[in-house]
């Protein structure tokens, strides 16, 4: 029963800890999301500003996976390249090692003294009306949350050293623990490599490198564990954190998979070369620890076993980056031989499909809006290209209009493949918790994904009128023919305004023009379809023909409307606390 009491007591101070990472990390992309994203976009185009940049996101989410499987989504989408997100990996592992620094402060002082009142001054905050003091306030109490789990946890595991000064049964339990580790302690380096894989199945169990390293501290600290050993499960820690984006990589397209393969790589490499020096790094680790000003150091010096894991981690991370910094395109090359793109084979032939990522503990819901926004671009292209190729087939016929109406036919599968996978994706972001200003530019994405999937079937329509026409030999009069061109090139203008809009927003004078046009289109209707009734009457054989070319007018005003409607949407994503019209 007891050993059942000290577990779940164990999990409970591990679950405080990582519920208090998750909520700091969330409420941090709340407040700041917009601005990790445009730094993501364009602070990372040489190695140096990449590494900066991973590791700043990195220390402020307190979550390498979450920083690696956003890495992972944002190569996905085409918005960093293969070379700026190796940077980005490297910076986000030196960004990790800040919590090995916060979890060896446990040792130094209570940190129960700090975190309530950090919740304290968090609460307030809380429950203020702006959604900026909200997000902070969050961002407060879960930094103490995480504080008070660290202290939870030191409180949990007993301290092998007073049990051995204690009552003959705790010093009985002290003693036999002492026992255990030695098994597996004082081997050389075959005791080196039981625990580093005792750390890479420790990650894999908790899926948190921060997580690990908070139970590997702790353990040092109460001495369960020496030092030698600590080092060694970090360094399984770095290899086990590389799982997440792996596993995040999977069914992405070949640039996200190759930057998981690097993230994977450069880890593994830092982790074989400190293999080799792992002795002389140790001590160089305890050197650097003995320098540290008296502060930072308990009275009883039991404290400083944390402070050595802290710089060996952060030196082991350093000198990786410093050692392979001058070989990241080498690694891009390596990794690009090891995940060759096969998308010319029938496995990964056809559209690259959108795909939600989740790091797992950490949603980064707020950073994932990049990807939608890009492949809602994307839809918005399919139309114009639709419409382009229904011009095209309308205007030759001589050419070869089934080869051309199986190319249209297949960018309308795309369109609504590629809808079907942007609502889906947005559905599950705004599962997580998201700002006011980012939930509303869901909903507004939603709305215009819609809108532009209605387009692509209005256009379908019109291609398939035009079918008729070729297929029951209809020719058009001159007069006709250049009524519903004219029509055509104010709907294909409208449509090129969409795309213009879509996804960054628009402005009042795009709302003016597309209002403009759609008044216009409304006007062109109702002329042109007059013009066709009195082709009609004056010819009665001709009725077939002009019914057609009354769809094709009533199908242009339809594809000006859902047009006009995406573009009021994308002017309300600017100007959110206006209701669209």
């Amino acid at each position: 029963m007891a050993t059942l009491v000290f577990t779940l007591t164990i999990l409970g101070s591990l679950g405080i800890f990582l519920f208090g990472m998750k909520v700091m990390s969330e409420a941090l992309q709340r407040s700041a999301g917009d601005r990790m994203r445009k730094v993501m976009a364009t602070m990372t185009h040489n190695r140096f500003t990449a590494i900066l940049t991973g590791l700043g996101i990195t220390s402020l989410v307190q979550s390498s996976s979450a920083s690696t499987v956003m890495v992972v989504s944002f190569v996905n989408a085409g918005l960093l390249t293969l070379v700026e997100a190796i940077g980005v990996i490297m910076g986000a592992n030196l960004g990790t090692t800040l919590t090995a620094w916060i979890i060896a402060l446990v040792g130094k002082f209570s940190l129960s003294n700090v975190a309530i009142p950090i919740v304290g001054i968090g609460l307030p905050l809380f429950f203020s009306g702006r959604d900026r003091l909200k997000n902070w306030g969050e961002v407060l109490i879960g930094f103490g949350l995480l504080f008070l789990g660290l202290h939870l946890l030191k409180e949990s595991v007993p301290d092998v050293r007073s049990m051995l000064g204690g009552s003959d049964a705790s010093r009985e339990t002290a003693e036999s623990i002492q026992a255990f580790v030695s098994t597996f302690a004082g081997r050389g380096y075959l005791s080196v490599l039981v625990f580093l894989f005792v750390g890479i199945v420790l990650t894999l169990a908790v899926q948190s490198s921060s997580a690990a390293m908070a139970i590997t501290v702790t353990m040092a600290l109460q001495g369960w564990i020496g030092f030698e050993e600590s080092a060694a499960i970090v360094l399984g820690e770095n290899i086990g954190t590389t799982v997440t984006a792996w596993i995040a990589s999977i069914g992405t397209n070949v640039a996200a998979r190759r930057a998981a393969r690097a993230h994977f790589l450069f880890n593994v490499t830092g982790v074989l070369w400190v293999l080799v020096l792992f002795y002389p790094f140790c001590e160089g680790a305890r050197w650097v620890g003995g320098q540290l000003p008296e502060s930072f150091r308990g009275s009883d010096h039991l404290t400083d076993v944390g402070f050595h894991l802290a710089i060996f981690h952060s030196a082991f991370n350093l000198c990786n980056i410093l050692l392979l910094a001058g070989f990241v395109k080498g690694l891009a090359a390596l990794v690009t031989r090891l995940v060759p793109d096969r998308s010319g084979s029938a496995a990964e032939a056809g559209p690259q499909r959108l795909r939600f990522i989740s790091s797992g503990l950490v949603e980064i819901g707020e950073l994932n809006l990049p990807e939608a926004e890009r492949a809602t671009k994307a839809l918005s292209s399919i139309t114009e290209r639709m419409f382009l190729a229904y011009l095209d087939i309308f205007q030759d016929a001589e050419g070869s209009v089934e080869e051309k109406l199986a190319a249209v036919e297949a960018l309308e599968n795309e369109a609504d493949v590629l809808t079907h996978d942007i609502t889906e994706y947005l559905v599950r972001t705004s599962a997580a918790e998201l700002s006011l200003t980012n939930a509303r530019a869901v909903t507004r994405m939603l709305r215009i994904v819609s809108e532009l999937e209605e387009v692509s079937d209005a256009i379908y329509r019109l291609v398939h009128i035009t079918k008729k026409k070729y297929n029951k030999s209809r020719s058009f009069c001159d007069e006709a023919n250049a009524a519903v061109l004219s029509f055509a090139g104010k709907t294909l203008e409208l449509i090129q305004l969409c795309g213009e809009v879509v996804p960054s927003g628009a402005t009042e004078g795009h709302l003016r023009r597309a209002e403009e046009i759609e008044a216009l289109t409304d006007k062109l209707r109702k002329q042109n379809n007059k013009s066709a009734v009195k082709r009609m009457a004056d010819n009665p054989g001709s009725v077939k023909t002009e019914l057609l070319i009354i769809d094709m007018n009533n199908q242009f005003e339809m594809i000006a409307n859902y047009a006009l409607n995406v573009v009021q949407c994308a002017y309300h994503l600017v100007l959110h606390d206006e209701l669209p019209g």
